[in-house]
């Protein structure tokens, strides 16, 4: 199987696992949910409040540093394999303007459509249709993500109650057809910081789209760690010249003048000069490998210090959020003090007034009960609480005390009605005289 088959199953297999996604649940709750709805973030089947995301900073780590994790191991891979704007003028470009309409010729993206003919602009509308259609597709599934599917289509029944749900809609089908349609490949150009930055973490080490100019008659040749800087011929020419290679590129680069920053690895050049060169009974020209193995022949070390860091730095991320969803509370507390310090009641007894945030984040109905583990301090005033799976309710809490303690830290223990092994403990502030 050819490099471009491969990277067309890639896509199916990313397209089908993204739009399932949002519709899997595991327990009742999402894989992966960040709800505008109800505040909540779902994780695996693990429910966590807007006020428990501490988990959220390592998965963003994680990913942040995966991505170049992945540069510095396997090339640009992620542009060309995996990147949604590089999936997308996929499907625009090959799937709709060469295969369903033949705008296009699969073996020459350079040349441009000529629109002079009427049959070419009334595809291109039609091309334009549907990928407009497409948008709204891929709008939709993306705010799967953020308002949960269940929610999401009763939404779209009454759009005059939810405007704002869809105009965000609108600007990214907007978006899409902008970038996709018109900016094109500039997109990974100018405006993809990834596609400038990614640059750095190659050497020649790092697995990329690399020419062989040893064969092919070209050599740019400095010296081991600076290499295609000075232009020189050999005798051994083998490149025909053909520029099939030139031709099948979706962004416009010759490869046989070195790596580029605007080479996403996709690797149909490789397979162009395979067809080529197999005809004359050779191998390809261009190789997905380090310029030290292909070019210089040396062992390539996968595990070097760089790539050892950054297998460090992704463990630590996964160990951190394993620890803390395994931190998670059967259910939320928020105490917060009101503005009056304290107060002497009519026996002489110091009061101070809180107020309580309890949040019910487990699937059943449970009433909440407080008690105070400090021996000088009493409640004076609580209602216990019966909350609904999901619900959230304030309260007022009043604690009193017969000795004047001055400024002290006392627990309060919060627990399920019947149910002690689900309980939260919290230290707070108790003001008294001096």
């Amino acid at each position: 199987m050819n490099y471009s088959k491969k990277r067309y199953l890639t896509y199916l297999i990313l397209t089908i696992f993204i739009i399932v996604t949002p519709f899997v649940k595991i327990g009742g709750n999402h894989i992966l949910l960040l709800s505008f709805v109800t505040y909540e973030f779902h994780f695996f089947g693990n429910v966590y409040n807007m006020n428990e995301l501490f988990i959220m900073p390592f998965l963003l780590m994680f990913l942040f540093i995966g991505i170049f994790a992945m540069t510095s191991m396997f090339g640009r891979v992620w542009c060309g394999w995996a990147c949604p704007q590089t999936i997308f003028r996929v499907v625009y470009r090959d799937l709709i303007e060469m295969f369903l309409l033949k705008l296009r010729r699969i073996k020459n993206k350079q040349k441009d459509i000529n629109y002079s003919k009427t049959s070419n602009k009334i595809k291109k509308y039609i091309g334009l249709f549907l990928w407009i259609v497409l948008s709204f597709i891929i709008a939709s599934n993306f705010m799967l993500y953020f308002v949960p599917p269940e929610d999401f289509f009763e939404y779209i029944k009454e759009p005059q109650e939810h405007l704002f749900l869809i105009m965000f809609i609108l600007s990214i089908v907007m978006f899409l057809v902008y970038d996709i349609v018109f900016m094109k490949e500039h997109f990974c150009t100018f405006v993809c910081p990834y596609s400038r930055i990614q640059s750095v973490l190659y050497d020649n080490n790092t697995k990329q789209v690399v020419y062989n100019h040893n064969r092919g008659g070209q050599i740019y040749l400095n010296n081991e760690k600076t290499i295609f800087n000075v232009k020189q011929w050999s005798g051994n020419e083998e490149c025909t010249t053909c520029e099939a290679c030139v031709k099948v590129c979706p962004t416009h680069i010759d490869i046989r003048k070195g790596l580029q920053v605007e080479c996403i690895n996709c690797l149909e050049c490789s397979d162009a000069c395979s067809t080529v060169m197999g005809k004359l009974g050779k191998k390809s020209l261009i190789y997905w490998g380090s310029t030290n193995n292909v070019l210089l022949k040396k062992i390539e070390k996968f595990l070097n210090p760089r790539n050892l860091v950054y297998i460090a730095s992704l463990i630590v991320c996964i160990l951190f959020t394993a620890y803390f969803m395994g931190e998670k509370e059967p259910f939320l507390v928020n105490i917060n003090k009101n503005t009056e310090l304290y107060k002497i009641d009519e026996n002489g007894n110091v009061v101070n007034n809180y107020l309580l945030t309890i949040h019910n984040s487990s699937e059943e109905k449970n009433k909440f009960t407080i008690e105070v583990l400090n021996k000088d301090v009493s409640i004076k005033r609580y209602i216990p609480l019966v909350l609904n799976p999901k619900q959230t309710r304030k309260t007022v809490l009043v604690l009193s005390s017969k000795n004047r303690l001055s400024t002290t830290k006392i627990n309060l223990l919060f627990y399920v009605e019947g149910n002690k092994n689900m309980r939260v403990k919290k230290e707070i502030v108790f003001y008294s005289p001096k």
